[in-house]
């Protein structure tokens, strides 16, 4: 059985998402994705809607930088989200809350 990729894991998101957890919330995610599977992809919530595209943009409500593997290990639930955090293997800059947001709008599995 061969693992999901980021990619894979990217494109799910829009089908993962839960509109009516996100009412009100207007922001850019920027996602930079280090090490074998990495890439930049830019995630959009906005009017209760979820769009993924791959590249960047300027000035992101919130920017996450992480290996692609340990980024995997978080979605997939083999590496806590807070120690990943406090082991500086996910980096977030911007609006913080927003990534206590993230977790409440997407259906994990």
């Amino acid at each position: 059985m061969s693992e999901i990729t980021v990619e894979e894991l990217m494109n799910r998101m829009p089908k993962a998402f839960m509109p009516e957890t996100a009412e009100g919330v207007d922001a850019v995610i920027q996602y930079h994705l280090s090490g074998e599977e990495g890439g930049d992809w830019v995630v959009t919530i906005r009017d209760q809607q979820c769009t993924v595209e791959e590249g960047s943009t300027e000035n992101p409500t919130m920017t996450l930088e992480a290996d692609a593997q340990d980024y995997k290990d978080v979605i997939l639930g083999k590496l806590d989200p807070m120690a990943a955090f406090m082991q500086q293997k996910l980096r977030l800059k911007g609006n913080l809350n927003m990534a206590l947001g993230l977790t409440k709008y997407f259906k994990l599995r």
